[in-house]
């Protein structure tokens, strides 16, 4: 399967949003095209900028489908996506006009895992959260009782290193980002 990519310095995690505001010509041209056909593009993080050249990105990223967008006061697009499936990047390539494509095969989304009860508590502290993130996570469906959404919501919110967060994109067991969680908010206690 071949996807436009967008190289950010954030990650995206399957059901979660991503407010982005458009300005270079190739990438308006990419929201126009996935607006026009329906069609998700992919965001992956930037391992390293590559100055004048392409920037490095790692393999594993999200596919974003545009829920929103909006013209700004200052001209600028914005645009609001949300996460769906994970992918991992098999290859890229740069067209002229500086959009990178690449070729991707996706990862199977986790199956539904009821939250365990040693971790029950999470679920009710980011209902509390999310209520007052505001408008960003207020059309989100919301899944407290399952162990992946619960843990991408976290993994995507709290202050952890970005490193953190490509690892837990990486990772298939939402018990051990569960984990991660109850270890970053146990440390801030």
């Amino acid at each position: 399967m071949q996807v436009p990519l967008f190289p950010l310095a954030t990650v995206l995690f399957p059901g979660g949003p991503l407010p982005l505001r458009i300005f270079e010509p190739c990438y308006l041209d990419m929201i126009s095209d996935c607006l026009r056909n329906d069609r998700a593009f992919g965001v992956v993080l930037i391992r390293e900028s590559g100055g004048a050249g392409p920037a490095t990105t790692f393999e594993t990223g999200t596919l974003a489908r545009i829920v929103d967008w909006y013209q700004g006061s200052d001209g600028l697009l914005g645009v609001t996506a949300i996460g769906e499936q994970r992918f991992r990047l098999l290859s890229s390539q740069r067209q002229p006009d500086g959009l990178n494509v690449g070729t991707v095969d996706l990862i199977a989304q986790e199956p539904p895992l009821p939250l365990p009860d040693k971790f029950k508590t999470l679920g009710s502290l980011l209902a509390r959260v999310l209520d007052d993130l505001g408008r960003l996570y207020e059309p989100l469906e919301r899944h407290l009782e399952d162990a992946s959404w619960v843990s991408y919501r976290f993994a995507e919110i709290l202050p952890i290193s970005i490193e953190q967060k490509q690892q837990s994109l990486e990772s298939n067991d939402p018990i051990q980002r569960l984990q991660l969680v109850q270890g970053v908010l146990g440390s801030a206690r």
